[in-house]
């Protein structure tokens, strides 16, 4: 495991009383609910989810064992939480968040992803819609998550969160009161799957299908 990435004992009791904050707050305001925890294999591992909300990274983190939340990065929006610093900031340490830049990631900004996984022994929160829904209805996966995925023995675990656009939709400053309800499904395997275009889009689909089936979505069109 790479060494430089440790973090310091005070950094660990910083994230944890945050992470204990959030879960404090998720069961008050939100009466979260969560399903399928047993499925959760060992790091390194990358979860992939729909995208509603702002809550959605905050409660699949929260809702890891602790154990793995120490260990969890959510892939976010580079254009839209490291356009400053202070908004770099909160994000970086609210969800330990990692930069995604959209039309501009670069084969190296992928395989520093994998190297995060496999030396790191990371947990990766995939949101593969790519932006979050306006609406409230699930969109498809892109299948730039099959670059990250594709060939690699790495478990992908989906899940499906529901309650949180009606909590946070985009169009809200702040959240409102209301039920969430996350499931986590079994973890799907890719690590056969050949890098290449037909394989990237196999990958997306197989994912997009899981976590609709968590959801009882059915696809569009």
């Amino acid at each position: 495991m790479s060494q430089g990435r440790e973090p310091g004992l005070t950094s660990l009791a910083v994230a944890g009383s945050w992470r204990g904050i959030v879960r404090l707050y998720l069961r008050a305001a939100h009466r979260l609910r969560v399903e399928g925890l047993e499925n959760l294999p060992a790091a390194p591992f990358v979860i992939v989810a729909n995208h509603s909300s702002h809550l959605d990274a905050l409660t699949i983190a929260a809702a890891l064992p602790r154990a793995l939340g120490r260990r969890a990065f959510a892939l976010a929006a580079g254009d839209t939480f490291f356009t400053s610093l202070p908004l770099a900031t909160f994000a970086a340490f609210a969800i330990n968040a990692l930069p995604v830049w959209r039309k501009r990631t670069t084969a190296r900004d992928i395989e520093a992803l994998r190297a995060r996984l496999h030396e790191d022994g990371a947990v990766l929160i995939l949101f593969p819609e790519g932006t979050r829904s306006r609406t409230g209805a699930m969109g498809r996966f892109q299948p730039g998550v099959g670059a990250l995925i594709a060939g690699q023995p790495v478990p992908v675990v989906p899940c499906f969160l529901d309650g949180a656009f009606e909590a946070w939709p985009a169009s809200r400053r702040l959240p409102r009161p209301g039920p969430l309800h996350l499931r986590i499904g079994t973890p799907l395997h890719f690590d056969a799957v050949a890098p290449g275009r037909a394989g990237l889009a196999e990958v997306a689909g197989c994912c997009e299908a899981a976590v609709r089936e968590l959801g009882g979505v059915q696809a569009e069109g």
